[in-house]
């Protein structure tokens, strides 16, 4: 049995104790000295976290701009052809000159190229492939359909390898690509502070980090496969294995980190995996649109090479995953040889460690558990939890984006003409579109730019010969896209010219629409990073009275380095900084008091309640991703009451139209933040605040290590 000592001492308020023997005055000194770090390392350990975050997904997918796509071009003059597309737009366009169309077709098949073009005369055939990248496909549509129309060219788009029905939106790979790599890194850093004696013997890390990853992808599996259907039965082996390769080499790769970094290896697994892998995975934006290192980092990140991986398997019958494949047995490879040579290093120094004094004894915020089963029963399901939770809440959510009841008026030459289209669209389009009639093109105008509906349709007039349809773009670019691609189309059917009209475009630092979802992504994190980490890290901050003070000015300082980000550093944000700032101060300081209830109910476990309903819930039922009208109607509901929510539209609301819901979205989150500073104050008043922190001593090696 693995041997602990807890040692309860009178200790000084931060839970450091005396050792023995120790003088009086050196005591003192080393308890300030340890008051010092641990209340510096409430504050950078977030700061650290969440700037690398925010400032990583900024950076790089803010205004993606597309850089040397590579498009290759056959058929008749395609030299000229390919040096005029190439030199178009700058360096945007990486043309190619290829055989034959064939050769085109399966250039773009094989993920060579991003699209290619094929000219007969003035007729042209576009290739695209939305399995490769949905957004890479519209980007690659922008660029060429422009340039051959301006060429007298008839363009004809077609999808050689479209997204299957049931991930028409091709998010499956994606969402599990982030849930494995989590589930690589998150639960090896717990471990270390929990039950250190698990990680520092090889014997017992590495068989299991092979069961651990092996109960991950079945788990991906279940949700993916049998209950949301997003993987079919004949990719279920491949993805088993993917997943558990994926899990097993990012695992591997941090054991490694451990020994380096300690308890700071969760920030170096955060900067690898997230920060510079999530931008050049290839899977939310294409990787010829982040800046240009990512294509790079692209080739050997594990990241990528998960979600590539499983991209091949699922819609390209596994053709193409084999160099990602390779990377991630490599880095298995590495990890462990790695870890293998830095142990020895240290046995042959006599520096490696016999015993550990556990940094988080207690995972549920109580004694440490006696029982070593139940500590290592809540070890395991603390992680497990945190990837059942993401993938089933947000592939659950978004991986089947279908307009469902999206508000749209009407407005005819007359009102008889509005309602007769309205009812004969909710025919043809039944439960997609809640339609309404406007009087005038006016007023249906103001209502879509004061947000009460998504979009209009203006049938043509004599007055007004062609259809226009309004759209929002600021208010939200997937609610805006679908409307015009929809009544666009309507339109098109029925013969009709047809123009749309943007009442608010997105500018040039926000061509996505993402930024205030960003942003309040940032406002949450910092909210609730404070309260974890300064229970564990600084116990003796807890108590309200010392608490309240603490964030007050946390909030202050973290809300003006977010805006520091997204404003000066990452141009993602021009001007309203002190709009920003003080909603910012806010929004963080109501989050940390939420965070608190549930940290003072449930320790460290809080993480699971707090990122499930602030990120796992918040961020598909803000808006900010994808549009609300194409979620299950749940999120809609979510939406009127979380504080992502709020901070979305309050972000958007500062940047876009004025501030004019500014005041509604502050109250949701200060109603938030009120009640919860109310429950904290109840639950102090009948359960004693802890304020000092058992030392665990935990034997790593000897006849008594487990």
């Amino acid at each position: 049995m693995t041997q602990t000592a807890p040692q309860q001492t009178e200790a000084p308020a931060d839970g450091a104790a005396p050792g023995p023997d120790v003088p009086d005055d050196e005591a003192a000194k080393r308890a300030r000295a340890e008051t010092i770090g641990r209340y510096v390392a409430m504050f950078v350990m977030p700061l650290l976290m969440i700037g690398m975050m925010i400032w990583g997904y900024l950076y790089a997918m803010h205004a993606p701009t597309p850089h040397h796509m590579p498009i290759a071009v056959a058929g008749q003059s395609a030299s000229d052809v390919a040096a005029a597309l190439g030199s178009a737009d700058g360096d945007a366009v990486d043309a190619e000159v290829v055989g034959s169309a064939d050769d085109a077709r399966q250039r773009v098949l094989d993920r060579d190229v991003a699209g290619a073009l094929v000219v007969d005369g003035t007729d042209a055939t576009l290739y695209t492939a939305s399995s490769a990248g949905a957004s890479q496909a519209t980007v690659v549509a922008q660029l060429v359909e422009p340039f051959a129309a301006g060429s007298g060219m008839t363009v004809d788009a077609q999808d050689l390898a479209p997204l299957p029905a049931n991930d028409p939106a091709g998010l499956g790979a994606m969402f599990m690509a982030t849930a494995l790599v989590m589930a690589g890194y998150l639960p090896l850093s717990i471990t270390l502070s929990n039950a250190p004696q698990l990680l520092l013997r090889k014997q017992r890390a590495i068989p299991l980090l092979v069961g651990w990853a092996a109960l991950i992808a079945l788990l991906v599996w279940i949700v993916t496969g049998p209950i949301l259907g997003v993987v079919t039965s004949e990719h279920a082996w491949a993805v088993l294995g993917i997943a558990w390769l994926g899990v097993f080499a990012i695992g591997s790769v941090q054991l490694f980190f451990t020994r380096v970094f300690g308890p700071m290896a969760v920030l170096a697994a955060m900067l690898l995996l997230m920060v510079l892998g999530v931008p050049s995975s290839n899977m939310s934006i294409s990787i010829y649109t982040a800046p240009r290192f990512y294509t790079v980092l692209h080739s050997f990140l594990p990241t990528p090479a998960i979600g590539e991986s499983l991209r091949s398997v699922l819609y390209f019958d596994g053709k193409g995953a084999g160099p990602h494949l390779l990377v991630l047995v490599i880095g298995a490879v590495a990890g462990l040889a790695l870890t293998f040579v830095y142990d020895a290093v240290k046995r042959h120094r006599g520096t490696h460690p016999t015993s550990v004094v556990l940094t988080m004894p207690s995972l549920h915020g109580g004694p440490r558990p006696a029982s070593r089963f139940w500590r290592y029963a809540t070890l395991l399901f603390f992680p497990l939890a945190m990837v059942t939770l993401m993938i089933s809440a947000m592939l659950g959510a978004m991986h089947s984006p279908t307009p469902r009841d999206m508000p749209v008026t009407v407005v005819g030459a007359n009102q008889e003409q509005a309602r007769q289209t309205a009812a004969s669209l909710e025919k043809a389009m039944p439960g997609m579109f809640d339609l309404s009639v406007s009087v005038t093109e006016v007023e249906a105008r103001d209502r879509v730019a004061d947000r009460d509906i998504a979009g209009a349709f203006v049938l043509p007039s004599a007055e007004h010969p062609q259809a226009t349809v309004i759209t929002n773009q600021a208010a939200g670019t997937s609610t805006a896209q679908t409307i015009d691609r929809a009544f666009t189309q309507i339109a098109q059917a029925q013969q009709l010219d047809v123009a749309t009209d943007d009442v608010a475009p997105l500018p040039s630092h926000d061509t996505m629409g993402t930024v205030s979802m960003y942003v309040e992504m940032g406002w949450l994190m910092a909210g609730f990073m404070i309260i974890v980490v300064g229970a564990n890290a600084a116990p003796a901050s807890r108590p309200l009275p010392k608490l309240l003070p603490i964030v007050d000015g946390y909030a202050v300082f973290m809300s003006a380095v977010i805006w520091l980000i997204a404003g000066p550093i990452t141009g993602a944000v021009e001007g309203h900084g002190w709009q920003l700032f003080g909603t910012g101060a806010i929004a963080i300081f109501c989050v940390a008091m939420f965070a608190t209830v549930l940290e003072r109910l449930l320790g460290m476990l809080a993480i699971l309640p707090i990122v499930g309903i602030l990120m796992f819930l918040g961020i598909p039922s803000s808006g900010g991703a994808l549009s609300i009208y194409m979620e299950p109607v749940l999120f809609r509901g979510l939406h009127e009451v979380l504080p992502m929510a709020a901070g979305v539209e309050a972000v958007r609301s500062i940047l876009y139209f004025g501030s004019d819901t500014l005041g509604p979205c502050i109250l949701t989150s200060a109603a938030w933040g009120a009640v919860s500073l109310v429950v904290v104050a109840i639950i102090d008043r009948f359960k004693p605040v802890r304020t000092v922190t058992e030392r665990h001593v935990v034997t790593i090696r000897g006849r008594h290590a487990a």
